[in-house]
């Protein structure tokens, strides 16, 4: 048995069971990867994944535990090596950070800064995506941090820790006629054209849930992946925009005026996302303490041994 063809069959069933999607992520050919499969299902005496002639159409069942076995395997050896790498190279290493625009954006600018300055030797890395993305990123191990604000406590192979919480706010240019309004509310809104976020992006889900609570149909004319294009858009009069109150600074968003709108929609969690049974090394601990203080080591590792949902903001 080698590691190589656990990854093969791990690959395949990511892939919906399509060999030569499998193949091309990981760099060789579909049939090696068939070759592979074959040879360890003979080791091990049983057939892992169906089939109809040459094709793969299902998992058995022995073969669903050896596949989650596979994963712990190859979790584990992963684990080795950043164990090993840590005590070797010291306070070197690669960090990946997948995050959504906001938080990379708004959020994250000063924390990196200040872990580079102070961790030189460390490669960092900041992937932006989707929520989905980001948590199928930390799931398959291409990140090793995950935060955003939707998505990600719905992956059990996760741990998910709140950071903070946020609101949302509406921004006007300057001049526009809802800014003369003394308590902004959801039936004014539904009167103008709205630009705000796509629906698998910051706290989207509890705009419509407001909406939908007074039954009321809001003209959103444009959505957008982040804040910025949103801002955008609104300075040039196509609508309002409804965005995360961390997107907006009176200083840098000159022309353009905020409302608060907190008590108009849910506030909102970003959270932190780390694989379950992942070996964390220092400057993990370290990257996450300063962008989160209340995470200490001590708190992430609870979270690890339990399982995450006891910690609260």
């Amino acid at each position: 048995m080698k590691l190589q063809q656990l990854r093969y069959i791990l690959e395949i069933q990511r892939q919906g069971l399509n060999v030569s999607e499998a193949a091309e992520t990981l760099f060789t050919s579909q049939p090696g990867i068939s070759k592979q499969v074959k040879l360890l299902e003979d080791e091990l005496g049983v057939t892992i994944f169906e089939r109809s002639g040459k094709r793969f159409t299902g998992v058995t069942e022995p073969g669903k535990a050896i596949l989650a076995s596979a994963e712990q395997i190859l979790r584990e050896a992963e684990n080795l090596k950043r164990a090993s790498g840590e005590f070797a190279t010291g306070n070197s290493g690669r960090l990946v950070l997948a995050a959504t625009h906001t938080q990379a954006r708004y959020a994250l600018p000063l924390v990196v800064r200040d872990f580079i300055s102070e961790r030189p030797g460390v490669k960092l890395e900041l992937h932006q995506g989707n929520p989905t993305q980001i948590a199928e990123w930390v799931v398959n191990g291409d990140a090793d941090i995950g935060i955003a604000t939707e998505a990600l406590d719905r992956y059990p192979q996760l741990i998910t820790l709140p950071v903070r919480q946020w609101s949302h706010c509406v921004i006007a240019p300057d001049g526009h006629p809802i800014l003369k309004q003394q308590s902004l509310s959801l039936s004014e809104l539904v009167k103008w054209p709205l630009i705000t976020y796509d629906t698998a992006f910051s706290g989207r889900s509890h705009i419509n849930q407001a909406f939908e609570r007074i039954a009321a149909s809001p003209n959103v004319v444009l959505t957008a992946l982040d804040a910025d294009v949103i801002k955008t858009y609104v300075s040039l009069g196509l609508g309002l925009g409804i965005i995360s109150a961390l997107a907006y600074d009176t200083r840098r968003d000159a022309g353009l005026q905020a409302l608060d709108a907190a008590h108009l929609f849910e506030s909102n969690t970003t959270r932190l996302a780390l694989r379950r049974g992942t070996y964390l090394r220092r400057f993990d601990y370290d990257f996450i303490e300063r962008f989160a203080p209340h995470l200490s080591r001590h708190a992430v590792d609870l979270a690890m041994q339990g399982g995450g949902a006891e910690y609260q903001l």
